[in-house]
């Protein structure tokens, strides 16, 4: 019979060194902890994240780099910009990143002036690969950035409109907001 529980968060790995992923690849599943769900919650000025999991593929690429690949979802709450109230909402972002160390080319490259003739189009339209330090991957960093990236900057609530109030003011003039001081004026006169 096949264990559906998800398996306890302290066995799960939140880092991993390179030369641990074998040749054929390795998969990795991620449940946040009640507290990395709180502590990521208040990092990105929400008002709770209930649920937050990661399935990852990760591989070898090249001598000493990893590509990750895979998606993280959670289910959060938000306060949405129209109404500032709260609902809750589900999340989905695709990860896909390759990871490689840094090498003396690259340093001496960010130390050299760019030589715009000697560059390709092919070489400016690849994006390189982000740093690897130590070899370590740090897959919770990873999960928490791809989450931040994919929040919606101004949450909507479903189903709240924008009411602009304008032109109406002008059609009813005890909703002016200089009646009331007309209304003053008179009754002096």
């Amino acid at each position: 019979m096949a264990d559906n529980h998800a398996p306890s968060p302290i066995s799960q790995p939140r880092r991993i060194l390179v030369t641990e992923i074998p040749p054929e690849g390795l998969e990795i599943k991620l449940f946040a902890t009640q507290d990395e769900c709180k502590t990521l919650a208040q990092l990105n000025d929400l008002p709770s994240i209930s649920a937050l999991t990661a399935d990852l593929r990760l591989t070898r690429w090249k001598a000493h780099g990893a590509i990750v690949r895979g998606e993280v979802k959670a289910r959060l709450t938000q306060i949405c910009v129209r109404s500032l109230e709260e609902f809750e909402t589900d999340l989905s972002s695709q990860i896909d990143l390759r990871l490689a160390p840094t090498t003396i080319e690259d340093a001496r490259q960010h130390q050299e002036p760019l030589d715009r003739d000697a560059l390709s189009l092919a070489a400016l339209s690849e994006d390189p690969p982000d740093p690897l330090i130590d070899g370590v991957i740090e897959l919770w960093a990873l999960v928490s950035e791809f989450l931040t990236l994919a929040l919606e900057p101004y949450p909507h609530k479903p189903g709240v409109e924008f009411k602009e109030l304008g032109p109406e003011s002008d059609k009813n003039p005890a909703s002016s907001p200089f009646a009331s001081l007309q209304a003053l004026i008179s009754k002096k006169n």
